[in-house]
């Protein structure tokens, strides 16, 4: 690990003012940590924002459900009112990593970091989120750009998550047996003029399969895509699933999702 310049943020404010060009925000550190120490990555001054109390909790209204960034996966999980709310976003969390995971990781660094096997960006596109940033508001669609890559500047601070309630949801994942990121996870949501599909782990970064939804609008059940075939050429594939493998995969676990949507 290079040697950095260490800065405890106690305010939003006061953590934008230390970034430059060369930083990085630290929450969690579950995979910051990580890739400074085999130094995959390295930076100038890294800026701790875990302890802002303003980046911290759960807020339910009536439409929606805001999480602030530094808000841990475990505690989402265990949320009443998230599972009350959305229960499949809390189920989500609660299959995230392992327990140390869970206890360190945060929603802000998840979707900042936007592993393309992550769970969370599935949940913001299905979800309609908007991400609440230190200096503005960004739709989940316009969020995600590529593999590790999201519209954040690099002074931009996630500081919360506010997803829409839906009539009713499920987070299906089949995951790596190994490191339990996903080879494919499918977010559904069902609302009263359409069904969202967000799928992650299959592509190079989390996306809506337009295919999987006109099925689901015309009639939702797990049998209007017994005959659906999505194309693999634009599927990840690696020693642990081909892009065919992948592409069924996003069926039968969407096929899952129906089932299981409450």
């Amino acid at each position: 690990m290079k040697q950095f310049n260490f800065h405890e943020a106690k305010s939003v404010k006061e953590a934008v003012k230390a970034a430059s060009k060369n930083s990085a925000f630290l929450s969690g550190g579950q995979t910051l940590i990580p890739s400074m120490k085999l130094r995959l990555s390295s930076f100038s001054d890294v800026i701790n924002v875990k302890n802002i109390k303003d980046l911290q909790g759960i807020k339910v209204s009536g439409k929606s459900v805001k999480i602030g960034a530094a808000t841990k996966h475990a505690e989402v999980a265990s949320s009443k009112d998230v599972k009350k709310a959305i229960p499949a976003l809390a189920a989500l969390a609660g299959g995230i990593g392992d327990m140390q995971v869970r206890n360190k990781g945060t929603l802000g660094g998840s979707i900042a970091n936007n592993d393309p096997s992550a769970c969370y960006p599935s949940a913001c596109i299905a979800l309609n989120a908007v991400i609440h940033t230190s200096n503005r508001k960004i739709d989940a669609e316009k969020f995600f750009k590529g593999m590790f890559e999201t519209a954040l500047k690099k002074d931009e601070l996630v500081t919360a998550v506010e997803f829409t309630i839906p009539e009713k949801s499920a987070y299906i994942k089949i995951p790596n047996p190994a490191s339990r990121y996903a080879l494919v996870g499918v977010f559904l949501a069902k609302y009263k003029k359409e069904t969202i599909c967000a799928v992650t782990g299959a592509q190079p970064v989390v996306f809506r399969s337009k295919e999987i939804e006109k099925a689901l609008n015309n009639n939702f059940d797990p049998n209007s895509l017994n005959d659906l075939n999505l194309k693999s050429n634009e599927m990840n594939a690696d020693i642990h699933a081909s892009a065919e493998y992948r592409a069924s995969l996003v069926v039968t676990a969407a096929q899952k999702a129906v089932i299981n949507c409450k």
